[in-house]
């Protein structure tokens, strides 16, 4: 794919998650055949569920659209949709598929997407955020715009989940927000040679501080190092997982519940084991080693519930939820509805 001429804009990256299918069926139709650009889009859905988000898109608008396999050339005109649990990256012209670390939980990723676009294709890039909960994308539009890209978000106000809309408009200077009906409009004026703001500078700063040793990652256990670039900041593990600070605290709420509640499975277990030690012992007439097995199965019991009550207490509090809860499951079902 050539260079992009000076102001053009020659690929267009879309990012949406909760509710984000209705949002690109409106986009999509709304887009000109002749749209002098490749589009690249990533939706969260689960990993394991099979998705007709391209079929859908295929059949709501005039442009050519696929799941893409990996290694295809971008194409001006022509639409291509992350498949699941791959990231979609963008690589010398060519749109490629990676099983690389989550990012905020999910793969594919916003952020993969968009960090690789402004990487590979800098100014040429639009970035555009839809509906969704949390804050992916947010990092990745920072890039387009840090490498001169452009900026199009979703208007929170009518999107069905404002949080990675409101995350983007607070952490991003955005080129223009805009409702679901007007974003192809958007769209096309930016190809056309819209003018976005002048670049910022894309050195990356990145700071560790005591603190952030001690945060260990989710989801391989190793230390995380917070990460400031473009001017949003993200968490990183040497593995390569990324966090936003949101999703972190997210997914560290999901590791606490599950060690809980590990616990409290192995409390119970030790209590069936101490009172069949219990029950062989009463049977040997050894009576006071019964009578302390037992004493140790009820202990054992107790405190079993102890962290039952703790943790049902937590769910409400210091392990609820930062945002609605976003039903990756849900989605992935509208999408082969």
């Amino acid at each position: 794919m050539p260079e992009p001429a000076p102001g053009a804009h020659d690929l267009v990256v879309i990012g949406a998650s909760a509710g984000g299918v209705e949002t690109l069926r409106r986009l999509v139709s709304g887009l000109p055949s002749d749209l002098d650009a490749a589009v690249c889009i990533v939706v969260h859905i689960a990993p394991t569920s099979p998705s007709a988000l391209a079929y859908i898109l295929e059949r709501a608008g005039p442009l050519q659209c696929a799941q893409a396999t990996g290694g295809e050339v971008l194409r001006a005109g022509r639409i291509l949709v992350a498949p699941p649990d791959r990231h979609l990256v963008i690589e010398d012209g060519h749109a490629r598929l990676t099983v690389g670390p989550r990012e905020n939980g999910h793969r594919p990723a916003v952020d993969a997407l968009f960090r690789s676009a402004a990487a590979a294709r800098g100014a040429g890039v639009v970035g555009v955020i839809l509906t969704g909960n949390r804050d992916d994308g947010t990092a990745g539009l920072a890039a387009i715009k840090a490498a001169g890209g452009a900026a199009i978000v979703q208007d929170p106000g009518e999107a069905l989940y404002s949080g990675m809309p409101t995350s983007a408009i607070a952490n991003v200077a955005v080129d223009a927000v805009v409702s679901s009906p007007q974003i192809a409009d958007a769209i096309a004026d930016m190809v056309k040679g819209g003018d976005p703001p002048p670049p910022k500078p894309t050195d990356p700063e990145k700071w560790v501080d005591e603190q952030d040793a001690s945060i260990s990652c989710p989801e391989c256990g190793g230390v995380l190092e917070a990460e400031r670039e473009a001017g949003v900041e993200q968490w990183r593990c040497q593995v390569g997982h990324r966090y936003s600070q949101e999703s972190l605290a997210e997914s560290q709420a999901a590791s606490v519940e599950a060690a809980l509640w590990t616990a409290i499975r192995a409390l119970r277990e030790r209590g069936d084991l101490l009172e069949r030690l219990a029950g062989q012992c009463q049977a040997r007439g050894q009576l006071r080693s019964a009578r302390s097995f037992r004493s140790k199965a009820e202990d054992a019991r107790s405190h079993a519930d102890q962290v039952r009550r703790a943790l049902t207490g937590a769910a409400t509090t210091s392990l609820g939820s930062l945002s609605e809860g976003e039903d990756d499951e849900e989605l992935a079902e509208s999408a082969t509805g």
